[in-house]
């Protein structure tokens, strides 16, 4: 049975609808309906391929007539099975253009005229929808009639096809001439087995097979020789363990501590401020501040770098023969104008024209590093936005069609949540509370697979929050990788050498919280932030054990550790050389962290909130794995890091990527 059913104008105007339930009609009416969270998680954002959206228990199905500017949807139950759905919207399609097709364009017509939808609803009192689409009901009610009659037909011959007749069955005699003969010839339906089955069994049941096999195995218990005293004893005991000899003599006590390097104190006579900051810090890499004394990293700019290969590609361009440049387009988005410069004139765009460009499309989204699934959608939406539509005049086919991918490629790339991290640190730390409780730290996990760059970008992110005069406690939780504790407190011990806003070091805006290795790292996660807590540290920064997507008991524990502390922001941290990796380590670890921290208690589950692209200064313009990541999970990237020193972080303006990615 269908929930909702609706015809709606792309710019909002609800055409038609009905609710076949009261608590749907109750939820329709609302901004949590299903139909209002598609328009706003979907297709606003451009996913306007996915075969159909789900939500808090409903599945939203929706198709388009692009020339009339129209969304038909239908919302039913996630949990029936309803086969018609999409007969019923092709049907609803054709049949509404049949009958309405007049009525709809001249008010499509008029909002164009008018100019705005807001105008349009003002001046709209002309337009009974009422009684232009009156007739709509029955035909609507008799197309859906037809469909559930037919549905429920199919269903029945598929019952009747497999439901057998049951024959009687007799029961099987003890005695063993009743056993049925079995003709190799004649084909032996599945009751007929059972029944020999069943009459072998009593036969054998007969003769005492039981018995027998009984007999069997108390003569091979006998058989068995018993083990004597001295060989148990043998085995119970264990061996001692050898004392490892360090050449000739024992280790003595000044030996060990020659051996011993997990101590951060400095050698005698060696001076910290000898150390060469000038390699930790890169100048030419630095951040500005604002007039509120707010440091701010750079933003990445594709042309950087670039302006003399630029010159020399267009002189290089300009001293080739005419014929050279003018026998074929060069590039894939070269390819697209070629193939649009047969679309002279005024031209409706059809399934036929829009084939091979978008085949073109998808080739030249992979070669920027988009995963191939991604790259598959993304044209599919594009192609759909643009059939029905009719170019000419002075919008070229190419343009219009450059302009939709643009337009879908700013919408997937558009954040929906805050990117600003120093806005939501200072909000919370400033946040009133009540006076018996004790203010808590921002914490923020990193987490990813292995080798990505976790704890170089934690210390990048470090070094940006105490340029911002935050007081920053790092929580070693990595207790696996050997050397992961002491990689941290080398960059505590670097960034406490770096001054701050021009004082000559930041000792204690920054610290290293460890318990060593082998422990649970959800504790010293905990530890760590109770400790922050209780010596007015601003921000908790938590490094987590690199782990592959695929691994459920690292999953688990990295899952528990979310659960336990609940931290402000969840980041992970992943490579922009990966390109179809990216997409299923992505998916796979937030679906990993819902699933795992929901089992755990954490209510609904955590998920990712944000992401951190590393290694962005190796791609150039390749940078297709931006796309792919935000795709997947429709969240932002904060930073993206390029290079080895602690200013080497960068944000990212979403035209800056729809930009490299349109570059051919």
């Amino acid at each position: 049975m269908l929930d909702h059913c609706s015809i709606s104008h792309k710019g909002g105007i609800v055409l038609w609808s009905r609710s076949f339930t009261p608590d749907a009609a109750h939820l329709a009416t609302s901004s949590a309906s299903p139909v209002n969270s598609l328009i706003r998680e979907a297709l606003i954002e451009g996913r306007t391929t996915e075969e159909k959206y789900e939500k808090d228990g409903y599945a939203v199905k929706w198709t388009f007539v692009n020339e009339l500017e129209l969304i038909f949807v239908v919302a039913y139950q996630r949990i029936l099975q309803l086969t018609y759905v999409d007969d019923l919207l092709a049907a609803m399609k054709r049949l509404f253009i049949q009958y309405f097709e007049p009525f709809v364009a001249s008010f499509v017509a008029s909002l164009h005229n008018i100019g705005t939808i807001k105008n349009a609803a003002a001046e709209g009192p002309s337009w009974d929808f009422a009684k232009a689409f009156e007739r709509w009901d029955t035909l609507f009610d008799k197309l859906l009639k037809s469909l559930e009659e037919k549905a429920a037909q199919d269903r029945k011959s598929r019952l009747r096809s497999v439901v057998r007749p049951v024959e009687d069955v007799t029961p099987p005699s003890d005695e063993p001439d009743t056993v049925p003969s079995i003709n190799p010839d004649v084909p032996q339906d599945e009751q007929q087995i059972a029944r020999n089955v069943q009459a072998l069994k009593s036969r054998l049941r007969g003769r005492g097979g039981r018995r027998v096999t009984r007999g069997r195995a108390d003569l091979s218990s006998k058989d068995s020789p018993a083990e004597s005293d001295s060989d148990t004893q043998s085995k119970r005991k264990a061996k001692a363990k050898v004392q490892r000899k360090w050449g000739d003599e024992p280790v003595t006590e000044s030996d060990m501590a020659s051996l011993d390097f997990s101590s951060d104190k400095p050698s005698a006579g060696v001076d910290i401020g000898s150390h060469d900051l000038e390699s930790l810090v890169d100048k030419s890499s630095l951040g500005h501040r604002t007039s509120d004394g707010l440091y701010e990293v750079k933003d990445w700019d594709f042309s950087r770098d670039k302006t003399a290969n630029d010159a020399d590609d267009a002189i290089a361009r300009a001293l080739k023969p005419l014929d050279s440049r003018t026998s074929g387009a060069e590039g894939s988005m070269g390819a697209f104008s070629s193939i649009f410069a047969r679309l002279t004139g005024s031209k409706t765009l059809t399934q036929s024209d829009l084939k091979p460009v978008l085949d073109a499309m998808k080739q030249h989204l992979m070669k920027k590093n988009v995963a191939k699934d991604i790259a598959e959608k993304v044209c599919e939406g594009v192609g759909e936005s643009l059939i029905g539509k009719k170019v000419g005049g002075f919008q070229t086919p190419y343009n219009a069609f450059r302009t939709a991918l643009s337009t879908s490629l700013t919408r997937i790339l558009t954040p929906k949540t805050s990117t600003d991290l120093l806005l939501s640190i200072r909000t919370k730390l400033t946040a009133p509370l009540p006076s018996n409780q004790a203010r808590m730290p921002y914490s923020i996990t990193f987490v990813g697979v292995n080798g990505v760059g976790k704890s170089t970008n934690l210390s990048k992110v470090c070094f940006w929050l105490i340029q911002n005069g935050l007081r920053v406690l790092i929580a070693a939780c990595d207790t696996f990788r050997s050397g992961a504790v002491e990689q941290l407190r080398v960059h505590v011990r670097n960034l406490s050498m770096l001054g701050v806003n021009g004082s000559t070091n930041s000792k204690g805006r920054v610290e290293l919280f460890e318990r060593g290795y082998g422990k649970d790292a959800a504790a010293i996660a905990r530890e760590a932030i109770l400790h922050a807590r209780d010596n007015n540290f601003d921000v908790v920064l938590i490094d987590t054990a690199g782990r592959m997507q695929d691994n459920e008991p690292l999953m688990r524990a990295l899952a528990k550790l979310v659960s336990v502390n609940n931290p402000d922001k969840i980041i992970f941290v992943g490579e922009a050389l990966v390109g179809n990796e990216a997409v299923d380590q992505l998916t796979k670890f937030d679906r990993a962290l819902r699933d795992f921290s929901s089992a755990s208690g954490a209510g609904n589950g955590r998920g990712i909130d944000g992401m951190l692209v590393t290694k962005w200064d190796t791609v150039d313009d390749k940078v297709g794995a931006a796309l792919s990541m935000t795709y997947v999970t429709g969240q932002p990237i904060i930073f993206v890091g390029c290079g080895q020193t602690y200013t080497d972080l960068r944000q990212l303006r979403v035209a800056n990527v729809v930009q490299a990615i349109l570059k051919d």
